[in-house]
């Protein structure tokens, strides 16, 4: 068992800051090469402050507000713009960034695209779905229109 200290939020293990115990494998193989995780030290326990400061610093502070922007995120599409080709096919796919500058240009509130999930890439125009963790477990799932461009 390997003892990390988690750098980015990893869902089912724990959020930025949590000290965890994995199988050897586990972080060999995915945390670390990833950059999810560091290994835990004495001089590391001091990182934990820091890395606890800025998740703190961007997660909103009530769950009265993370129900308001849920409430704005899930009342109307949000209209994503990207090029397309024929029949619709986007080149590449949408990312969660600019999922985050979507809702941003639409005036509904600021969001952190690590919290930002697809359920399967989009890779054609349509009305597609994805799902927003605001705080804990306040989950808001986005309808996106996702138009093409020439």
């Amino acid at each position: 068992m390997s003892k990390l200290i988690l750098t980015n939020e990893v869902s089912g293990l724990g959020s930025a800051g949590d000290v965890v115990e994995v199988k050897d494998g586990f972080a060999r193989n995915y945390l670390l090469p990833r950059g999810f995780a560091v290994l835990w030290s004495k001089g590391g326990e001091k990182q934990i402050e820091s890395i606890k400061a800025a998740r703190d610093a961007r997660a909103l502070a009530t769950v009265e507000e993370a129900q308001a922007l849920k409430a704005a995120l899930e009342a109307k599409p949000v209209r994503l713009v990207i090029k397309a080709g024929v029949g619709g096919r986007l080149f590449g796919a949408v990312k969660t960034g600019d999922v985050v500058a979507a809702v941003s240009a639409a005036g509904l509130g600021e969001l952190d695209k690590r919290k930002v999930a697809f359920v399967n890439p989009i890779r054609i125009t349509g009305d597609h779905l994805a799902t927003v963790r605001l705080h804990g477990d306040t989950i808001a799932t986005i309808t996106l229109q996702v138009v093409g461009k020439k």
